[in-house]
């Protein structure tokens, strides 16, 4: 199983690269982007990531399908943070 912290810095990656989705994430976890920049290696920002992914099947679904990963598994990394 790939690692927790790669795997959640890797659906971080997903998440930005629409400019939509990122204002959203950012808005719904109440992280700025200075706060998000400075906490990549913090497991709870991690962890934030993982959430707001389980919290949106759509987002959940097409994350794990670009990392190659069932949904099931990525949402599984939240756990072993």
């Amino acid at each position: 199983m790939p690692d927790p912290a790669a795997t959640a810095l890797q659906a971080l990656g997903w998440v930005l690269a629409d400019g939509d989705r990122a204002e959203r994430f950012l808005a719904l976890t109440g992280l700025t982007p200075d706060e998000l920049r400075s906490g990549l290696g913090d497991p709870a920002v991690q962890g934030a990531v993982l959430e707001f992914l389980c919290g949106h099947e759509a987002d959940l679904i097409a994350a794990a399908e670009a990392l190659g990963l069932s949904p099931a598994a990525l949402a599984a990394t939240r756990e072993r943070l």
